[in-house]
């Protein structure tokens, strides 16, 4: 019997293995962004990931503000859930008592979750995906993740994921509040966040203290 007819006689006994379909993702939209023209109008995100001095993986997810350009999130462990990222964004959005109209994100895994589309319809939040591939669609915060990895990532070592998250922290409190940005004239992040919005605090993150501090000392390069 050759292939032509046992595949005819499947077909007529309908014994055909029935193809699986894929797992329902999030849609978000498409259409093209115009540039925000105040703050919490657009947020991005992305993952960026590194590595331990043992070789273990570990991801970050950051959040910036597309208009002020703050830093608004760094979040370090080594395992980030659609159910995670949704957790920390209500975070965010109770932090700041306010929520952004739109998020901007690649189509990664996490972010085409159940999760995430459940939590921006729930909070009436539109969540716009890149196209495929087109990583400067999501420009400010490719933008930032270079300087992230560049000035934080490529230059510590890091021992463990407390160690990180207390790097990040300090880093992303001089990132927002002592280093001036040539696209906001000159400004830090937190000051043009103070003029868009007057009586904006940015948030003040919580420095280790100091004998947390020198037992980190001396890894960084």
């Amino acid at each position: 019997m050759n292939q032509k007819k046992l595949r005819r006689l499947y077909r007529e006994e309908k014994l055909q293995v029935r193809r699986r379909g894929g797992r329902k993702r999030a849609l978000g939209t498409r259409a093209p962004l115009v540039l925000p023209d105040g703050p919490n109008q657009r947020w991005s995100l992305d993952f960026v990931s590194d590595a331990f001095t043992d070789g273990r993986r570990f991801r970050i997810l950051a959040v910036i503000d597309d208009f002020t350009r703050e830093c608004l999130a760094l979040v370090a462990d080594t395992s980030l859930s659609g159910i995670r990222v949704a957790r920390e964004l209500d975070a965010l959005i109770w932090q700041r008592g306010a929520k952004p109209q739109t998020v901007v994100s690649d189509n990664g895994t996490e972010l085409t979750s159940m999760a995430i589309l459940r939590w921006s319809q729930e909070r009436a939040v539109d969540w716009h995906y890149i196209a495929p591939g087109k990583p400067m669609q999501n420009g400010f915060v490719e933008s930032f993740n270079g300087r992230l990895r560049d000035e934080c990532l490529n230059e510590t070592l890091f021992t463990s994921i407390r160690h990180a998250r207390i790097e990040l922290a300090a880093w992303k409190e001089d990132y927002n509040t002592v280093r001036p940005h040539s696209g906001l004239g000159g400004r830090t992040p937190a000051e043009a966040a103070a003029i868009a919005c007057p009586g904006h605090a940015p948030d003040r993150l919580v420095i280790p203290s100091t004998s947390s501090q020198q037992s980190t000392k001396g890894l960084t390069l």
